[in-house]
């Protein structure tokens, strides 16, 4: 762990629930000295950090770089996806600028930016996953499909905040995909490109990694929950639910994953000339053969994020300024309590068009719950100060406890406190832990 103590000021950028869970442990950080937050409608983030005193437009980059040089900032973490893929760190990392910048550079970035540039750089890389083809043309992509004996799954190629991927129970299904994601454009400039896809059969599990350039720090594996309805039925959001660990549970597998997917990934960036330093977040199918990617991010997921950070047993900045400035093996990580699960809770309409401006009763009281933290994702304050939705996913409720089904009780016990009309909560986030199977 380095020696350095000086205080730091840090600029947080976005403003949805995997942002509050980084400024809610940043803030416990005996190093933090400014905390400052891009995105102060969100409640959580309002109370936790100062607004930035200048418009925040990545069009406009010129006013983040003299809004750091003003405030002296060490340290920016960029939280979303966006604003990584149109180059902010970049920008920010500017020679001679002096500060860290935890998240990668543009072409970084792709990795999540475009599936299709990924999926080539994986496959020259060896690294295991789903068969696919890649189309700008609708009816290539039509004609490939029909000859398929299985729909395949189909994805939208560019950034669609996890909401691009369609898995069709029938070839008429997938057909009805590419009309949607490529002339209905129902995923805007992201679907110009389309994946398709074998469908991989298994269970989904998600791995993030923190990565300086060189070293590789597994986090605790997670088990994400994306169909909007119970028993994974329903459209794909962008997550309704996440338990920790979850998805993988055994040290085997995820040594597998670090030799056979995060390494040579690494590597593949590197011969590329990428410097990645920040989150490496592989989504993986566990199929009988062993992990295969389904995609990657760039960034911390989201809930994954959440469910990490109730657990996560070491000073974050620390940690993600070590990250950023290439000194990950300086610092050490352990985690607490046993277990997690986040239950989100989505506003009526999600994912297509949730419904905004619903007041929100309840969240004093389940914060209250012990073992218990909420996290704003979609919220915001109106003209009298009462706290409203203001996107699809509103609020994430995090339960930690000794036990997966403690951490769910938990969780589900404080959910349950807070109401608004048109509440849609899945019931069933980590009913599936194998601590709880048979129970």
């Amino acid at each position: 762990m380095m020696q350095n103590r000086e205080s730091v000021n840090v600029l947080l950028v976005g403003g949805g629930g995997r942002e509050h869970a980084l400024a809610w442990k940043l803030r416990q950080s005996p190093r933090l000295g400014n905390l400052f937050v891009t995105n102060p409608e969100n409640p959580g983030l309002a109370a936790l950090g100062k607004p930035v005193d200048v418009p925040m437009d990545i069009r406009a980059p010129f006013q983040f770089q003299r809004f750091c040089d003003k405030n002296n900032i060490g340290l920016v973490v960029i939280g979303p996806e966006e604003p990584l893929a149109a180059g902010l760190a970049d920008i920010l990392a500017a020679p001679g600028a002096g500060r860290a910048i935890f998240g990668p550079g543009a072409a970084g970035a792709r990795l999540e930016a475009d599936k299709a540039w990924a999926k080539q750089l994986m496959r020259a890389a060896s690294v295991p996953m789903a068969d696919g083809r890649t189309f700008t043309d609708p009816a290539a992509a039509k004609m490939y499909i029909e000859t398929r004996e299985d729909p395949p799954v189909v994805k939208a190629s560019g950034l669609a905040k996890g909401k691009g991927v369609i898995v069709p129970q029938s070839t008429a299904e997938a057909i009805d995909a590419i009309d949607r994601i490529m002339i209905k454009r129902e995923f805007g400039e992201a679907g110009r490109t389309v994946v398709v896809e074998e469908r991989l059969e298994g269970h989904e599990a998600s791995v993030l990694a923190l990565v300086d350039g060189r070293t590789i720090y597994v986090l605790e594996a997670c088990q994400d929950h994306k169909r909007l309805g119970e028993n994974d039925t329903g459209p794909n959001t962008g997550g309704m639910g996440v338990y920790c660990p979850g998805g993988i549970t055994d040290d085997a597998t995820i040594a597998q994953v670090q030799s056979e997917v995060l390494v040579p990934t690494l590597d593949a960036l590197r011969r590329d000339g990428i410097d990645f330093r920040g989150v490496l977040y592989a989504g993986l199918m566990i199929t009988p053969s062993g992990p295969k990617v389904l995609e990657f991010n760039a960034r911390f997921g989201d809930p994954e994020c959440q469910a990490l950070m109730a657990r996560f047993d070491a000073d974050l900045l620390e940690v993600l300024l070590a990250t950023a400035t290439r000194r990950l093996d300086e610092v050490e990580i352990n985690w607490k309590p046993a277990a997690s699960c986040c239950i989100v809770i989505a506003a009526e309409g999600y994912p297509v068009k949730p419904r905004t401006g619903v007041p929100i009763e309840g969240i004093d009281a389940a914060a209250a719950v012990p073992g218990v933290q909420v996290f704003h994702a979609g919220t915001k304050r109106d003209a009298s100060g009462a706290i409203v939705t203001a996107g699809g996913r509103v609020l994430n409720v995090v339960g930690t406890g000794d036990s997966m089904g403690e951490a769910r009780r938990l969780a589900y016990q404080a959910a349950d406190l807070i109401r608004f009309p048109g509440k849609v909560m899945r019931r069933d986030i980590g009913a599936k832990a194998p601590a709880l199977a048979g129970q």
